[in-house]
């Protein structure tokens, strides 16, 4: 492009835009966009502009071309733009200040009103995408993309709106601005300190509409974050209500409303002081109940007071239409007395929600438990199952076990909707339901609902094959999570006994493609990439799908199933064109997850080979750590984001490597963190970094933000979780003197505190602290203090008992209460062996599914709990299938011949014991024969399901019944077996089988070796030094620890 004279075109540029090139000039070119924004908001923009524009940057002995201001807003979508070729200053400019929100706030902190009302009303009009501006057009909804993507760049738009948004703008259009910067993103940025400054002057409507804004956020807020919340809008409520006497509470139904799910935060002594007619009023809102329906983190005092106000405002709270009103206060009802069985059950019914609450789950379960007593007085169950609501899960085993076939069958629109449903319950209420029918039908199915999950193997495998197909697509679909892999590989192969793999395939369900076997696939043959779509693939199946597709399936088609990814082998990457990779690369770079580690260091050497130094730095990581010094100091900031954006495990498996990678993290960091703009860049690296060296001279405010990133790693080491506790004590004192705030925000960390500590937070909040502890053991194993703490700090809170069938042994012992053992959930392993042997009968009926999943019951605890099923249920040989599934891991108590006296003719029987791990090798051998005698059935006529069920029982085998079992069949389940932990000899004889069905082991794919996991441990030496050394990257993990060691020797 062509410039005119520069002084002649120069005299001619308007003010506005003669700043627009004093900014160019010196650097500030987000200053320039914003002059160029407001010159074209007033008047007409021309070509010829830019040439002026050019033109006295030429006077000014600096370079610039129509492409260098292009770059002005491709940069924003692009940390640089490859399009154009433009002096290096700007590129980097923009670059910078995507990856350095500091100098963000500071460019705003420093903006002209003018150029700051622009950069709003640009940024967050939300009705423009695009701007044109002559031949430019402005990607602002990609501007907006890239400031909310940029670590920290969400906190400096809510720093910078609080600092001068609400100072310069009207307060409504400020509103809308945070609220958009709010609900992009995670709201982790808004701290208890930030929210304190938050505006306390904001006329109705704005501070409504925010307060409309921060109830949508709730969840996504800490607690103190909540609490810091509420006290804002409390300031606020406050000043507009001109609350004076302070007799009189400023609460009113009005506020209540405002305050939504942070009504929660009021103080007790506030609740009692609020006016009864305000309450009256707040009640008798349309709305008040779906408000009360979402308080789910209220407490039982709480709720009691809120309920004592509503009973005092003139609400009959014995009138049914009133507990319709009450939301999850009904879930804290207390006034029991005088209660008929009417009014029992319709609490009952609104007692369904009661599930949400965050926690005192164990005091709904007692109220429901006394409301199930009330309701049943004077009634039959039979007849008035259906209405006692989610509260059956509550009736004990006799209770189930005496109910009609008739009775189940006219209550089953309730009983299907029920959750939380035991395994046992589910098999007593199916069976008793499916008396009534007589024969299993889709309708019979989709009726059962939730007891579904209790229907036995056989008779899914007995259904007509096409009502079972539409089961599969319906209520076994939504259950499929429930169903044991025995009964799921029963359904799905029965359905592809009447129908080819290719018209089954496209109506399966995702949760039951894990029982396609890659044997399946191989007898399939022709195949589609469609059939796949939206199917979550195991690698074995992914392999064999790429293999096949790829022959006459385009690249970008088959890789747009991004599970197929998971089929690339090392030798596909290396032979992609750099045309192929580039092209392909984002696919590679959204969906790492789903690859291998040896992928990603596949893809990592692949992209070293074409483009050197540019490697993105997260494949850069993988590479031989003397790679790390390739990234210049210059470059520390995009390497710690885009890092800081994947699961480092999963990219780096050797300890070496990822010492060195942290050693470079921390030399970017330049030995310390800086801000809490350093914590946003660190992102997920946070979660492998030591707290002693993160939290080093930081302030609190910045130390909070740092254990609340920290709370979010799902994988500290114990050092990394005792020094974040230290660092908690630090930001708040003494553990005694934790607020419930604090247990909320931090409750993982106190988990390693000491005894002492612990009972005195348990004294203080039993139920946020039992919570904890239950969430923390379905992860992981909670920490023995912990449960110790438990133990005893309701063990000294108990009130001595004199149990009603007392013997002289137990006269002086205190047996455990069902209470007591709901409570306790993991921490009943320190009840001693008298006190379990003094249970009462009941005791042990009703919580028996719960015993029976404490995982670290000694032999001597399990054998007294056997003893104790005998009492109840009489001996083994009377135990129906529902005894054995709710005795879990109790079970593994019985010996041999207890085993043999079983009744195992049933197939769920046998899943249901071999489900438990701690069997000895002739407890399994046992419960193997056991199963052949009593169904009547030898090794060869097993069926898949059969196998499946067996489990690691079949580890017992020799090699001559091995040999017998069925190829076809064991093949089909050689995903499953292959996870079997056995010996080095059945490794063998189970490889040979495979051998019966694949071939030679020198001609298996990497598909095979993948399916059949750690089976490939039984490759003898010279089969190993024969086998294609790229093949050994596709050997499990798990096959590589169970080859024996002498054959590396």
């Amino acid at each position: 492009m062509e410039a005119g004279n520069p002084s002649n075109e120069s005299q001619d540029l308007p003010p506005q835009l003669q700043r627009t090139v004093e900014d160019i000039i010196t650097g500030q070119y987000l200053n320039a966009l914003l002059n160029i924004l407001n010159f074209q908001s007033t008047s007409i923009w021309t070509k010829d502009l830019f040439n002026q524009i050019m033109a006295h940057c030429h006077a000014q002995n600096f370079a610039v071309t129509y492409g260098s201001l292009q770059v002005v807003q491709t940069s924003y979508q692009y940390f640089h733009s490859k399009l154009f070729k433009c002096p290096e200053s700007i590129t980097n400019y923009f670059e910078h200040l995507f990856h350095n929100p500091r100098m963000f706030l500071s460019i705003f902190r420093d903006m002209s009103t003018e150029n700051f009302q622009t950069a709003m009303k640009y940024l967050f009009g939300r009705t423009q995408k695009y701007l044109e501006l002559g031949n430019i057009l402005i990607d602002l909804h990609g501007i907006r993309k890239k400031i909310f993507q940029s670590p920290g760049g969400n906190r400096t738009l809510v720093l910078i709106t609080l600092e001068k948004c609400f100072a310069l703008l009207h307060s409504a259009e400020c509103v809308d601005i945070l609220s958009q910067i709010l609900q992009a993103s995670s709201a982790t940025y808004l701290q208890a300190y930030n929210v304190a400054s938050f505006p306390q002057d904001l006329q109705k409507e704005a501070f409504r509409n925010l307060s409309v804004i921060f109830k949508d956020l709730y969840d996504r807020l800490t607690t103190n974050t909540q609490r810091a919340v509420y006290e804002w809008m409390m300031q606020n409520l406050q000043t507009t209500n001109n609350a004076s006497d302070n007799s009189t509470s400023w609460v009113s139904a009005e506020n209540l409303w405002i305050l939504g799910r942070y009504m929660i935060h009021l103080p007790l002594e506030e609740i009692r002081k609020i006016n009864p007619y305000e309450m009256w009023l707040f009640v008798s809102y349309d709305n008040a109940t779906k408000q009360l329906d979402m308080v789910y983190d209220i407490t039982p005092d709480l709720a009691q007071a809120f309920l004592e106000r509503i009973n005092t405002s003139g609400f009959d709270m014995r009138n049914i239409s009133t507990l319709y009103r009450l939301g999850l206060l009904v879930c804290f009802y207390h006034d029991l007395s005088e209660m008929d069985s009417t009014m029992a059950r319709a609490l009952l019914h609104q007692m369904i929600k009661c599930h949400q609450l965050r926690s005192f789950q164990a005091n709904v379960r007692k109220l429901k438990s006394q409301l199930l007593n009330v309701a049943v007085r004077n009634q039959t169950l039979n007849d008035i199952l259906g209405t006692l609501s989610d509260a059956v899960v509550g009736l004990a085993t006799s209770q189930l076990e005496s109910l009609s076939p008739t009775a189940v069958h006219s209550a089953i629109s309730t009983l299907n909707q029920v959750s939380r449903w035991a395994r046992s319950q589910t098999i007593i209420l199916s069976s008793k339901y499916l008396l009534y029918e007589k024969a299993l039908s889709f309708h019979n199915v989709s009726q059962m609902g939730a007891l579904a999950p209790g229907i036995d193997t056989l008779s899914f495998y007995n259904m007509n094959p096409n009502e079972l197909s539409q089961a599969i697509q319906s209520v076994l679909a939504h259950r499929a999570v429930d169903l044991s892999p025995a009964q799921r590989q029963g359904i799905f192969r029965k359905i592809l006994a009447s129908s080819p793999l290719t018209s089954v395939l496209p109506d399966l369900p995702g949760a039951f493609f894990t029982e396609v076997s890659l044997f399946d696939l191989w007898k399939a043959g022709s195949f589609n990439a469609s059939l796949v779509e939206k199917k979550e693939l195991r690698p074995s199946q992914a392999l064999f799908l790429y293999e096949l597709l790829s022959r006459k399936t385009s690249l970008s088609n088959l890789l747009s199933n991004g599970q197929l990814l998971k089929g690339m082998t090392c030798w596909h990457i290396e032979n992609l064109s750099p045309i192929s990779l580039l092209n392909l690369f984002h696919r590679f770079e959204t969906q790492l997850h789903l690859l291998s580690p040896f992928q990603i260091n596949c893809l990592a050497w692949k992209f070293w080979t074409i483009s050197g130094a540019s490697v993105p730095p997260y494949l850069l990581a993988v590479l031989p750590a003397e790679f790390l010094e390739s990234v210049p100091g210059s470059r520390c900031v995009p390497f710690l984001i885009s890092l800081g954006k994947t699961d480092l495990d999963h990219l780096v498996w050797s300890q070496q490597k990822k010492r060195a990678l942290l050693q470079k993290i921390q030399r970017c960091l330049d030995g310390s963190v800086a801000d809490e703009y350093t914590v946003d860049l660190l992102g997920n690296l946070l979660c492998h970094l030591s707290p002693a060296f993160i939290c080093e001279r930081v302030s609190p405010e910045v130390l909070a933000v740092i254990l609340h990133r920290y709370g979010q790693c799902p994988h500290l080491s114990y050092n990394q979780k005792m020094e974040i506790q230290r660092r908690l004590i630090v930001l708040h004192g003494s553990p005694r003197n934790w607020t419930a705030e604090t247990i909320k925000d931090h409750g993982a960390f106190m988990l390693l505190l000491p005894k002492d500590d612990l009972i005195a937070l348990l004294e203080k909040f039993p139920d946020f602290i039992s919570e904890i502890a239950s969430k923390t053991s379905r992860r992981l194993s909670t920490p023995k203090q912990l449960l110790l703490a438990q133990f005893e700090s309701l063990y000294a809170s108990r009130i001595p008992t004199q149990p009603s069938n007392s013997t002289p042994d137990c006269e002086d012992v205190m047996a455990p209460s069902s209470e007591e053992i709901i409570k306790l959930s993991e921490a009943n392993i320190f009840w001693s062996i008298q006190e379990l042997n003094c249970m009462e009968s009941r005791t042990f009926a009703q919580t028996v599914e719960i015993l029976g999943q404490v995982r670290h019951f000694n032999t001597s605890q399990l054998a007294v709990l056997k003893e104790k099923a005998k009492q109840v249920w009489g001996l083994p040989e009377r135990w129906k299938r529902y005894h054995i599934v709710s005795l879990g891991c109790i079970v593994t108590s019985l010996n041999e011949k207890e085993i043999a006296r079983l009744d195992l003719s049933l197939v769920d029987t046998v899943s249901a014991l071999t489900q438990q791990t701690a069997w000895n090798p002739s407890q399994a051998k046992s419960i193997l024969q056991g199963f052949l005698d009593d169904s009547g059935q030898d090794l060869a006529s097993l069926k898949s399901f059969d196998l499946v069920a067996l489990d690691a029982s079949l580890c017992t085998l020799n090699s001559t019944e091995i040999a017998s079992i069925n190829a076809t069949e064991f093949s089909v389940v050689l995903a499953r077996l292959g996870s079997l932990p056995c010996g080095s000899s059945t490794l063998q004889e189970f490889k040979k089988k495979v051998e019966s069905v694949f071939g030679s082991p020198m001609k298996w794919s990497p598909a095979i070796l993948q399916e059949i996991g750690i089976i490939a441990a039984g490759f003898n030496k010279k089969e190993l030094r024969a086998l294609d050394h790229e093949l050994m990257a596709y050997f499990q993990p798990a096959a590589i620890a169970s080859i024996p060691s002498e054959i590396f020797k």
